[in-house]
């Protein structure tokens, strides 16, 4: 069987192909202004790659804020459902899942088999998320991607009292005219994100088994920051970026099966 996951999120729109247990093809890219756009062109790429066409898929799943906006979709499911289901498949051992997304960060209890068991999500402002991070790397003039190697030169964390977005920028702009060197302003970034999610987590309760997923898992600074924060191991998967389109990919396999009994 041949399913797909199409995870429209607020930065990036992710694709990812199956046929049965085995992935095909996955594609990342920006949003952009038009979600609807944005999640025909991924699905589009995911397609070429693994050398199908529309009609070889036998489910398609939308998942992420953009979900509705997927004419192709044959149903639609939230991301907290699909997050889980897709860090099971990388890990049976979860039972935390820390998910730092472009507007938005969650944090989901899971069972055994990927299904939720409780969850909170901080989605009033961006601080501590991906725009977050976005925003404060153009201020020091970094790409996003280059965070976490930032943080590796930093002898220490500079101080960023300041969880908004605009408030702390004005902290950053302060600092560079300080002197601060900028692996220690970005060591201190890390550090406050981490602060804020670990607040969420040790308010809902962390069980063993921790993964984060999410575009900011794939920096080290965060994610080193969050273990410490935390004080318990925090695994990454290989690409933390595709795992609500995996789960939904997963998710939109059971459902036709179960549609064709």
């Amino acid at each position: 069987m041949i399913t797909a996951g199409i995870d429209v999120g607020s930065l990036s729109t992710d694709a990812v192909v199956m046929q049965d247990d085995q992935v095909l093809a996955y594609v990342i890219i920006n949003t952009g202004v038009k979600a609807q756009t944005a999640a025909g062109r991924a699905f589009g790429q995911a397609l070429e790659q693994a050398g199908l066409t529309e009609g070889d898929v036998d489910a398609v799943i939308a998942t992420g804020y953009g979900r509705m906006s997927v004419p192709f979709a044959n149903s639609q499911v939230t991301e907290i459902s699909c997050h889980g289901r897709g860090a099971a498949f990388f890990s049976p051992d979860v039972r935390t899942i820390i998910d730092i997304g472009g507007q938005d960060s969650k944090v989901i209890r899971v069972d055994a088999q990927g299904n939720v068991v409780d969850f909170l999500m901080n989605d009033k402002c961006a601080a501590g998320t991906g725009r977050f991070l976005e925003v404060m790397a153009q201020r020091l003039e970094l790409g996003i991607e280059q965070l976490g190697q930032e943080d590796l030169q930093a002898g220490r964390a500079a101080q960023i009292s300041s969880m908004c977005t605009v408030f702390a920028e004005s902290e950053v702009v302060s600092l560079i005219a300080q002197g601060v060197p900028r692996p220690e302003i970005v060591r201190g970034l890390h550090h406050s994100i981490a602060e804020r999610t670990a607040g969420l987590a040790n308010r809902l309760g962390l069980a063993n088994g921790v993964m984060m997923t999410g575009g900011v898992a794939k920096n080290q600074g965060v994610v080193r920051a969050l273990s410490e924060q935390l004080g318990a191991k925090i695994a990454v998967p290989p690409e933390p970026q595709i795992v609500g389109a995996l789960g939904a990919a997963l998710i939109a396999r059971r459902k036709h099966a179960q549609q064709s009994e």
